[in-house]
């Protein structure tokens, strides 16, 4: 640590010391978060029809039978790799998360607020409070229909919010 002056001089010394850390903190926070963006760009990449593997590839043509393919990525979480294709069906978004075995992990459908249950409404709502449900998913993982997630826009910022297939909040985010 950096102590400059002393006796009378402590208080201006004392302010050194702070100051000089306070950059230190502000110069770590700075990279950490440099380092930790260019972790999350590493992790998903745009990719072509042509770079899915075979057992990928195979899932990706039942899935999108009757759909629009708007594109595809290569992501990669805890060390595994997994392949996301983005589709349109009957208007609306549908994204299918597939692990490169070619089984599928997760999808998220876009659904209408109106054909919801009812309970799926009040809870959504009720997190929402005064913003505005813009759009709402369903999280299906592993074949089980696991949450609604919804976009919500409060006073100009938008955030997503999570119910489970009741309606009541979840104890982790899907």
């Amino acid at each position: 640590m950096l102590e400059l002056g002393s006796g009378q001089n402590s208080t201006i010394g004392e302010k050194m010391k702070i100051r000089l850390q306070d950059v230190v903190l502000l110069a770590g926070a700075l990279a950490c978060a440099l380092l930790c963006a260019g972790i999350s760009w590493a992790q998903e990449k745009k990719i072509k029809r042509a770079d899915l593997p075979a057992a990928v590839e195979k899932t990706v043509a039942a899935e999108s039978a009757a759909a629009t393919v708007k594109g595809f990525s290569q992501e990669k979480e805890k060390g595994e790799t997994f392949y996301e294709v983005e589709l349109v069906v009957s208007g609306h978004s549908k994204d299918v998360l597939i692990d490169a075995s070619g089984s599928v992990v997760e999808i998220e459908e876009e659904v209408a607020f109106d054909s919801l249950p009812a309970e799926v409404k009040a809870g959504l709502q009720t997190k929402a409070g005064k913003g505005k449900i813009l759009n709402v998913e369903s999280l299906t993982t592993k074949g089980k229909l696991v949450a609604y997630e919804a976009k919500v826009a409060t006073n100009g910022k938008k955030s997503e919010i999570q119910v489970g297939p009741d309606g009541k909040p979840l104890d982790h985010e899907e």
